[in-house]
């Protein structure tokens, strides 16, 4: 987590003229602590088939832009216009501190600044068409036809969720498609086959679908009719199971050298009480 934090605080060049409120809004959200799911997997994903330093510094570079894109649809999830939250982390959400227009300007430059650190790994030592790759699938799984989609169907809750299977298809373009690109990133940096990768995202999506049913048995309140909603807290419980193990038996028919790191972040997403 050291490595992760220390990484977030180098992404932004010293010689940068960044204006004060926007800077401020945007290291107020990125640093709003969090769980660093997305780095950490990026670099276990790395790791378990690289252990190199040099792979693990693009790695770091790769999982820290990541955090950037989900920290901005944070922000702009909060926003009155989405959700309309005031709370965030157990502070005031991004949008009642620095006012709407610099939220929505703190979300942009993040996802702007990802797609920049992103571009540079090329300087890493990263072959082009690895990092080309690596884009690729981040833009991809961030864009409309995942986690942007995802919020889009879930604004459109009354209309678009009527049962567990429609929430499932919500919760897996909205939440899992970047944990996906986050373990595939760094299985594309560790040099992973095309059948490794297809193995790290049937990984990636069983257990990014986990942690968000696991989320909504956290924050069952009865506001909203999450997934415990349709199903029960007991069911909802034993389908975080269910993928968390199937996830794991994707993971290791991978045949990867060192796949205990990410089999460790399953595991915790079944047990977290946070």
């Amino acid at each position: 987590m050291a490595m992760i934090e220390e990484g977030l605080k180098q992404v932004f060049p010293r010689e940068w003229c960044i204006p004060r409120h926007l800077r401020e809004a945007m290291e107020y959200s990125l640093f709003s602590g969090g769980k660093r799911l997305r780095p950490l997997l990026t670099l276990a994903a790395a790791e378990a088939l690289d252990e190199s330093p040099q792979v693990a510094e693009a790695a770091l570079a790769v999982g820290c832009a990541i955090e950037m894109i989900h920290t901005y649809s944070l922000i702009h999830d909060d926003l009155p216009a989405m959700d309309d939250d005031d709370f965030r982390r157990g502070r005031p959400t991004n949008h009642r501190v620095f006012g709407e227009a610099m939220a929505i300007l703190a979300g942009d430059a993040l996802l702007t600044h990802a797609f920049y650190v992103l571009a540079r790994i090329v300087h890493l030592g990263v072959p082009a068409d690895v990092a080309l790759a690596v884009v690729e699938d981040v833009a991809a799984m961030a864009g409309p036809d995942g986690m942007v989609g995802g919020q889009a169907s879930d604004i459109r809750h009354e209309d678009e969720i009527r049962s567990a299977e429609d929430l499932e298809v919500v919760h897996t373009r909205k939440t899992a498609k970047l944990i996906v690109c986050s373990i595939r990133s760094g299985g594309r940096l560790g040099g992973a086959s095309a059948e490794q990768l297809e193995r790290l995202s049937r990984f990636g999506e069983a257990i990014g679908l986990a942690f968000q049913i696991r989320d909504d048995i956290l924050d069952a309140d009865g506001t909203r009719p999450g997934y415990p909603g349709f199903v029960g807290i007991e069911a909802a419980q034993a389908k975080v199971s269910e993928l968390t193990e199937s996830g794991k038996r994707a993971l290791l028919e991978a045949g990867l050298p060192r796949p205990q790191r990410l089999l460790e972040i399953a595991d915790f997403l079944v047990n977290r009480s946070f």
